[in-house]
């Protein structure tokens, strides 16, 4: 593994701190929320011009939030006045939400997403809109509205997607938390990318259900933030039951910090570079992930190298993704479908093509498929995978063609590592596991056990003690 040092940080001493940190600041009253706002914006007058994370901004919605807080610093107000961002997929009332998409460049809600409602109910003040691509189709983040967003550990490279803005202004230290959402590693990607954390939890753990597809499980919304212990802060913020959502679960009775704070004892991990021969890895990922089970190892976790078998998975995947695409955006008007980018065009004709049989085998082989990994979880506290099978490209690249040489069929082939959990429904983790090839940060993937997020937490917290994380945040490196 790589021994260069993280860049240098020279934003704003409280921009430096954890979200956990600032939150116990808030609450002894050694800091106040129109402060932390101060210090965001700064931290965002300097960075935002070299990554573009951020491009929407509501300062004066986030500083009347913070004249209206209670002053009740007790559950459920979990993040007590700190500053948050929302990713341009999900509506904040008064404030402008793109998607991404030139038809709604002008479009400012009236009303919030469940997902901000229940945030800003618990202490959250958002001070600004996240880059996406267009409806968060595709792993690197771009759009016609706002443009490119740069990844900060190199701004010629490739922040991720669709959850790109909320990982770079992590990293950079715009902001402590951020939202997310995920249906291919939308959340992951980027936190791999970026060297944070993010956490795509079990359907209905985290309110924000499509909006006309309510059953649907594939797509959830989840937190982005630069440690474990932060991820989980936000995921108590997030979490709990809505009845406006069939899919709905009650928050676990205790809280998911209290697992990571409880995080010791070895691991029992199966390791899998490549999701058994399922999933393309490049040579340069896979020494650097070996040389991480090493490490692991000698620090007492038990790594075995192996994999459940994945029948049917890549074709699974790809009906249930372009279900949701067909329903929802296959029904826009031709006003708002007439801007759509081609690959977005593509899921969609896909959706449309889809018979009967393709439906219903889906369903079926979606069963068999939990029954395989829930069943081989049993044996294993994680199955360790890479994010992705590749480091970051080119900013200006929309997905990679090939890996190591070996061309791939589309533009979602790349991101085959994050197909088991939208499709058997199991949480998964990105937790930043070092320094890889050219001094970017790499993340390992650790997949959990059927409405296991304690315990899939617990594990990040103890592999990213075990590295010496976490990493960020740092100066954008141009």
């Amino acid at each position: 593994m790589s021994a260069v040092s993280p860049p240098s940080f020279t934003g704003p001493d409280l921009c430096r701190l954890e979200a956990h940190e600032v939150v116990s600041m808030l609450r002894r009253g050694e800091v106040s929320p129109p402060e932390l706002i101060d210090a965001a914006f700064t931290r965002l007058d300097e960075a935002e011009p070299l990554i573009n994370a951020m491009p929407t901004l509501c300062r004066e919605r986030a500083l009347a939030a913070a004249g209206a807080l209670s002053g009740d610093t007790a559950h459920p107000g979990w993040l007590a006045g700190l500053p948050v961002a929302i990713k341009d997929l999900t509506e904040v009332a008064g404030v402008r939400t793109t998607m991404g998409t030139r038809a709604l460049t002008a479009h400012v809600p009236e009303t919030s997403g469940a997902v901000v409602r229940r945030i800003e109910a618990r202490g959250g003040l958002v001070i600004g809109k996240t880059n996406t691509p267009e409806f968060g189709a595709g792993a690197n983040t771009f759009n016609d509205v706002f443009g490119y967003t740069r990844n900060p550990w190199n701004t010629a490279m490739s922040a991720g997607g669709s959850s790109g803005g909320a990982a770079a202004a992590l990293a950079s230290g715009e902001v402590w938390l951020a939202h997310g959402s995920d249906l291919a590693g939308s959340l992951r990607t980027p936190a791999a990318f970026c060297g944070v954390v993010g956490l795509r939890p079990s359907p209905g753990i985290v309110p924000g259900a499509p909006g006309h597809m309510r059953f649907h499980s594939e797509a959830v919304q989840g937190p982005m933030a630069r440690s474990v212990t932060d991820a989980a802060l936000f995921l108590d913020a997030m979490a709990g039951f809505d009845a406006a959502e069939p899919l709905s679960c009650p928050a676990p009775d205790a809280p998911y910090q209290q697992a990571v704070a409880r995080a010791e004892g070895g691991l029992r991990i199966a390791f899998s570079p490549d999701l058994g021969g399922f999933a393309p890895v490049s040579s340069e990922m896979e020494a650097h992930l070996r040389d991480v089970m090493d490490l692991l190892a000698r620090d007492g976790a038990v790594v075995e190298e192996t994999c459940p078998p994945l029948p049917e998975l890549d074709g699974t995947y790809r009906v249930l993704r372009a279900m949701l695409w067909a329903a929802e955006l296959g029904q826009a008007e031709p006003r708002m479908s007439k801007h759509f980018k081609a690959t977005l065009r593509e899921n969609i004709e896909y959706g449309r093509m889809l018979s009967v049989t393709d439906i219903y085998d889906a369903q079926r082989a979606k069963s068999r498929l939990f029954d395989i990994v829930a069943g081989f979880m049993r044996g294993f506290d994680v199955l360790a995978c890479p994010v992705v099978g590749l480091m970051p490209g080119p900013v200006e690249q929309e997905y990679p063609v090939e890996i190591d040489g070996r061309p791939l069929e589309d533009y979602i082939a790349w991101l085959k590592f994050s197909f088991v959990s939208p499709v058997t429904g199991l949480p998964a983790i990105s937790v930043p596991v070092g320094l890889g090839p050219r001094g970017l940060p790499v993340g390992l993937q650790l997949i959990g056990k059927p409405r296991g997020e304690a315990a899939l937490l617990t594990a990040a917290r103890i592999i990213e003690r075990a590295m010496g994380g976490p990493l960020g945040p740092i100066d954008p490196v141009v």
